[in-house]
């Protein structure tokens, strides 16, 4: 019989924002799996200290988590790939192609993303299914046009979806509406309404607080992020 699949969120998502830019930081999940540890995205290097302390909180290191699966290629979810060289990536074929020319009003693509990811063992993923036992993925574009999200059918606290920037945020969940979509064909509606009506008990967006359904519908902790001032 499979394991269940258990996750922790070792960087919690917020969308704090410039007036012409972001400080938002993006989610970092650790989902324990029949396969080993597996992180899906990895932040950037606002998070790198974050992310090693929060790993260690679960007794491992960077050498000891088996795969990376992300998301997609923003700075904001993938910076922090060199971190885990030993490690199999999973990342959609459609986002390669898409980072190697990216629309052009998108300013988050960093160029050596695509050098790393060939200099590792990488796995172009193409048809929807299964990457480790219990860790599903699904094709959600808008954001990007090869951004994915991951399904946990199993877990303590019921089915999980991982959205990463396909939901970045309740906003985004409640108005089934997507607000910073950079795919052409503009399928980040489509997507969020795709994700959620798979009837998640728990929701994991990119750039929010993780949110629980309940008979009055979702809702979700209110989050603390402390901001120092030199």
């Amino acid at each position: 019989m499979a394991m269940q699949v258990r996750y922790d969120i070792l960087v919690q998502g917020n969308s704090l924002a410039l007036a012409d830019g972001f400080l938002g930081l993006s989610s970092v999940v650790l989902l324990h799996t029949q396969a080993g540890p597996v992180l899906f995205d990895t932040g950037h290097h606002a998070t790198k200290r974050r992310l090693l302390t929060g790993l260690a909180r679960h007794g491992l290191k960077s050498e000891d988590v088996a795969a990376v699966i992300l998301s997609h290629l923003h700075f904001d979810h993938a910076n922090n790939l060199e971190l885990f060289p030993h490690a199999q990536v999973y990342v959609s074929a459609a986002e390669c192609a898409y980072a190697r020319d990216p629309h052009p009003d998108d300013l988050y693509v960093p160029g050596h993303l695509l050098g790393q990811l060939e200099a590792m063992e990488t796995h172009l993923l193409e048809a929807e299914g299964e990457i480790v036992p219990g860790v599903r993925w699904l094709a959600s574009p808008g954001h990007t046009p090869g951004l994915i999200a991951l399904v946990l059918d199993d877990t303590p606290q019921g089915r999980v979806v991982l959205a990463s920037d396909a939901i970045k945020t309740a906003k985004e969940a409640l108005e089934r509406c997507c607000d910073l979509a950079f795919d052409p064909a503009a399928r980040g509606s489509a997507s969020i309404a795709r994700l959620l009506d798979l009837a998640p008990d728990r929701l994991v967006p990119g750039h929010f607080p993780e949110m629980r359904r309940t008979a009055e519908g979702w809702t979700w902790d209110a989050a603390e992020v402390p901001l120092l001032i030199r």
